[in-house]
C-alpha cells in the first residue's frame, strides 16, 4: 500500500475542491460525507500504509515517493515528493484519525451554522496542509504547509468574522505567527546558501560533515529554525495569540490548537535535530523556553474563568513538556507526548464544547455546575481526559509525560534544575485541571442545560477517551525506570505523586475552600497577582506599548505616507503644466497661425545667429 500514499493529502485536498467549488449550494447531508468521509478514507490510508511500512521494514527504513518536479532552477531544486519514515508515520496517523473525530464531531455541533460547507472546506484544506507538512520529503515543500496550515488557522478562528472581535483575533494569530515564520523563512535561505540542498536528510548530513560543533552558521540556522518553532508552537515569546485563537468555532481549537498545527514547532526540531545536535546551547535554550512557557502558562490557566481559555493555556504549558525534551535530546519522548497530547487535548476540547453547547454557550465555569449528573457522559469522558492531561497512573498522558521529566532529570548538570520546573509544572496542571472539575462539573447547579446530545458528539468523545485511557500502553517504556530499586527512586516517587499533591490542594482549596477563596481574593496583593496571571502573564500589555502603540503613533503621524510626497508633488506638477498648456488651446484661428509664424521666426532667428 505504499505506493498509495500520495492519496493520504489528495483526500482531503479533493473534499476542500469540492465544497469550495460548489459554493455552498450542496444539501447540509452531503457537506459531512465529503468534509469529515474524505479525512476518514485518508485515516484508514493511514491505518493500511502504517501496518505495511512496519511489516516491510524491520530495520525502520524509509519510503520516499516522487511525484513531480516542483522547482528547478539552476541549482535550486525542491521536488514535490513524500517521505515516510517513522516519525512522519507517527504525525500522520495523529492528524488523519484524531482529525477524522473531529470532523465527525463537527458534523453535529455545527449542524444549525449557515457556513457549514465553508467551515468543512477550510478544516480539509487545514489537514491537506498539515500533512504536506509532515510528509514532506525537503524543507521547501515543509514550508508550503508551514504557510498552508497558517492561512487556514487565520481562516478558521475567524470563521464567525461578523464579530469584530473574532476577526482581531485571527488577524493576531496571523501576524504573530508571521513572525516566526520569516524567522524560518531565513533559516532556509541560510540552509540552501551554505549547504546547497533544501533535502532534509542532504542538508542535515552535510551540516553534520560540514559544520563543526558550535559553528556559527549551525547557530544561525538553528536559532532560525527555533524562532519558527516558537511562533506556531505558541512558546515564548509568541504564545500570544494562542488563548485569543479560542474565538474559533470548538472543533477548531480541538484540531489545530490541541492536535496538530501547534505541533508542527515541535515536530520541525525533531525533524531537523541532527542540527540541534551540533549546537548544545542553543539546544539548552530550546530545553529553556519549554520549562518557562510551561510555568507561565500553568499560572495563567489557573486564574482563567472561560473554560476554552484553560484548555488554551494548558495546551501552551503542555507544548511546553515537548520542548523541554526536546532541549535534553529526548526526541522520541516529545513525539511520544505529542501523540498521547493530540488524543487528550482533542477530548477535552471537544467535551468542553459539549458543555458550552449544553449550556447555551456558556464558557464561564462559574456559571456552571452539577453537569456531572446532568451530562454523565461528557463529565466521564472530561474527567478521563483531565487525568490523562494530569498524568494520573495508567493513562496516555501518564507514560508521557513521565518519561519526559525522568530523561530530563538525566540530563547533565541541568536535568534538576529543568526537572524541577517541569514538577512545579506538573503541580500546577492538577491544580487548576481538578479546579475546573470542581467548579464546573462537581459544584453547586448553575443555569438550564440541554441534556439530549446527538451520537456525532457523543461518539468521538467516547472513542478519543478510550485511546487517552489506554493509548499510553503502546509503548511502556517507563515500567523499569518506575522501579523503587532504582538509584534514583525518589525522583521516580516525587515526579509521580506531584499530580496528586496539585489535586488535594485544589480539593482544599475549591472543593471545600469557599471561604477562604473568598478571603484570599480580598488581598490585594494576591488579587493583583491574579489579574496578572489572568491577562497572560503582561505580554499582550508589554507587546502593546512596545510594538502595536508606537506602530499606531508612526502611522497616525505618516497618515499621508512620507515617500508617496515625492510621487504626489511630481503628479500634482504634471497636472498644473497640463491646466497651463491647455490654456494656450481657446479656439481661435488667428491665435494659432500667429503662434505659428512667431515660432518659425524664433527658430530661424536662433539659427542665423553668428
Amino acid at each position: 500500500m505504499l505506493n498509495l500514499l500520495w492519496l493520504v493529502p489528495a483526500c482531503p485536498l479533493l473534499g476542500f475542491l469540492v465544497l469550495f467549488g460548489t459554493e455552498g449550494k450542496l444539501s447540509k447531508n452531503r457537506v459531512p460525507w465529503i468534509g469529515a468521509g474524505s479525512v476518514g478514507v485518508s485515516a484508514l490510508l493511514s491505518a493500511g500504509i502504517g501496518v505495511d511500512f512496519l511489516a516491510h521494514n524491520p530495520d525502520q527504513s524509509v519510503f520516499r515517493q516522487m511525484l513531480w518536479s516542483w522547482v528547478a532552477v539552476s541549482d535550486f531544486k525542491v521536488d514535490f515528493a513524500l517521505y515516510l519514515d517513522a516519525l512522519s508515520l507517527n504525525m500522520m496517523l495523529v492528524v488523519t484519525g484524531v482529525g477524522f473525530l473531529i470532523h465527525v464531531y463537527s458534523a453535529g455541533y455545527m449542524a444549525d451554522d449557515p457556513g457549514y460547507s465553508r467551515f468543512f472546506a477550510c478544516m480539509n484544506l487545514f489537514v491537506f496542509a498539515m500533512l504536506m507538512l509532515v510528509l514532506a520529503d525537503n524543507l521547501g515543500l515543509l514550508f508550503l504547509g508551514w504557510e498552508g496550515v497558517g492561512l487556514c488557522s487565520y481562516l478558521l478562528i475567524g470563521f464567525w468574522y461578523d464579530k469584530a472581535e473574532n476577526g482581531h483575533a485571527a488577524r493576531k494569530a496571523f501576524i504573530v505567527t508571521r513572525a516566526g515564520d520569516t524567522a524560518m523563512a531565513l533559516g532556509l535561505f541560510l540552509l540552501f546558501t551554505q549547504l546547497g540542498s533544501l533535502d532534509i536528510q542532504t542538508a542535515m548530513a552535510k551540516a553534520v560533515a560540514g559544520w563543526p560543533p558550535g559553528s556559527s552558521y549551525a547557530v544561525a540556522a538553528s536559532l532560525l529554525l527555533l524562532g519558527g518553532a516558537v511562533g506556531k508552537s505558541a512558546q515564548l515569546p509568541l504564545q500570544v495569540w494562542l488563548p485569543d485563537a479560542m474565538a474559533g468555532p470548538i472543533p477548531v481549537s480541538a484540531l489545530i490548537h490541541a492536535a496538530t498545527m501547534v505541533t508542527a514547532g515541535v515536530y520541525l526540531i525533531a525533524r531537523t535535530h541532527e542540527l540541534f545536535a551540533l549546537v548544545p546551547d542553543v539546544q539548552l535554550l530550546v530545553a529553556a523556553i519549554g520549562a518557562i512557557t510551561l510555568l507561565l502558562a500553568g499560572f495563567a490557566a489557573l486564574a482563567q474563568t472561560d473554560i476554552k481559555r484553560i484548555l488554551a493555556y494548558s495546551t501552551i504549558s503542555q507544548i511546553g513538556y515537548m520542548f523541554l525534551a526536546l532541549g535534553v535530546g529526548a526526541w522520541s519522548s516529545a513525539i511520544f507526548h505529542l501523540m498521547t497530547h493530540a488524543v487528550f487535548k482533542a477530548l477535552l476540547f471537544l467535551a468542553a464544547g459539549a458543555v458550552i453547547l449544553s449550556m447555551h454557550h456558556e464558557q464561564n465555569i462559574f456559571n456552571m455546575g452539577g453537569l456531572w449528573k446532568r451530562l454523565p457522559v461528557t463529565f466521564w469522558t472530561f474527567l478521563i481526559g483531565a487525568a490523562a492531561l494530569v498524568a494520573l497512573p495508567f493513562t496516555s498522558g501518564y507514560y508521557s509525560k513521565h518519561e519526559i521529566l525522568l530523561a530530563v532529570y538525566a540530563a547533565g548538570s541541568h536535568g534538576p534544575r529543568l526537572w524541577a520546573a517541569g514538577i512545579a509544572g506538573a503541580l500546577l496542571t492538577a491544580l487548576y485541571s481538578a479546579r475546573l472539575i470542581l467548579v464546573a462539573f462537581l459544584g453547586p447547579e448553575h443555569g438550564q442545560v440541554k441534556e439530549d446530545l446527538p451520537a456525532t458528539i457523543t461518539m468521538p468523545l467516547v472513542l478519543l477517551a478510550l485511546l487517552a485511557m489506554f493509548g499510553g500502553r503502546l509503548k511502556m517504556p517507563l515500567v523499569p525506570a518506575l522501579d523503587c530499586s532504582e538509584p534514583e527512586s525518589t525522583v521516580v516517587w516525587i515526579t509521580a505523586l506531584m499530580p496528586w499533591v496539585g489535586i488535594f490542594a485544589a480539593y482544599l482549596i475549591y472543593g471545600r475552600g469557599a471561604g477562604f477563596i473568598k478571603r484570599l481574593n480580598e488581598n490585594a496583593i494576591v488579587s493583583a497577582l491574579q489579574r496578572f496571571c489572568f491577562n497572560g502573564c503582561g505580554f499582550d500589555a508589554l507587546y502593546s506599548r512596545l510594538l502595536v502603540q508606537p506602530f499606531l503613533w508612526l502611522a497616525a503621524v505618516n497618515k499621508r505616507d512620507v515617500i508617496d510626497t515625492f510621487y504626489r508633488d511630481l503628479v500634482a506638477l504634471v497636472m498644473a503644466g497640463h491646466r497651463l498648456l491647455a490654456l494656450t488651446q481657446n479656439g481661435r484661428l488667428r491665435w494659432y497661425a500667429a503662434a505659428m509664424v512667431c515660432g518659425v521666426v524664433a527658430g530661424l532667428t536662433w539659427g542665423m545667429r553668428p
